[in-house]
């Protein structure tokens, strides 16, 4: 399969994408761990059903030391017990976040109440960014069928 287009040829696609990159690099500042970060990267792809981010957030998560049991308990989260509670409640906000369609007035109130008692306010805004960007990046690559399963864990960044 090949992309509808190739987002970075062009001077504006190239721009627009260079700018989501260098957003996504500021949130390495964050207090977040990275882990958790990939963690609702990871999560957010799932649902969009964006091969190419599922792809990538898997092997930059394993090229950073993630195990490869909690990848794949990613998408039953609920069920599983290998994460800690506050990567649940980025996992619910990441999961509110990307379905806000889904539900009447948004991510609910008890979801982030959830993640208040887990992250700061800083946290916080990192991890809504985050959920945000992800959101963008997926949406762009289902749109122009970005193919999956050729990235290489460190080759964007």
């Amino acid at each position: 399969m090949d992309a509808r287009l190739n987002a970075f040829a062009s001077p504006l696609t190239g721009k627009i994408v260079k700018h989501l990159a260098s957003a996504g690099r500021v949130l390495q500042e964050s207090s977040v761990p990275e882990s958790t970060m990939e963690l609702v990267r990871l999560r957010a792809s799932q649902i969009n059903g964006c091969g190419f981010c599922t792809d990538m957030h898997t092997k930059e998560a394993l090229a950073a030391g993630e195990a490869v049991q909690r990848l794949l308990l990613v998408s039953a989260w609920r069920e599983a017990t290998v994460f800690t509670e506050a990567e649940r409640a980025a996992l619910e906000l990441a999961e509110e976040g990307t379905r806000i369609a889904d539900a009447a007035g948004g991510v609910p109130d008890d979801v982030w109440a959830n993640a208040a008692k887990h992250f700061t306010e800083d946290e916080l805004l990192a991890l809504v960014a985050n959920i945000a960007l992800i959101n963008a990046f997926n949406r762009m690559n289902v749109i122009i069928q970005q193919p999956a399963g050729d990235y290489v864990a460190g080759s964007l960044g």
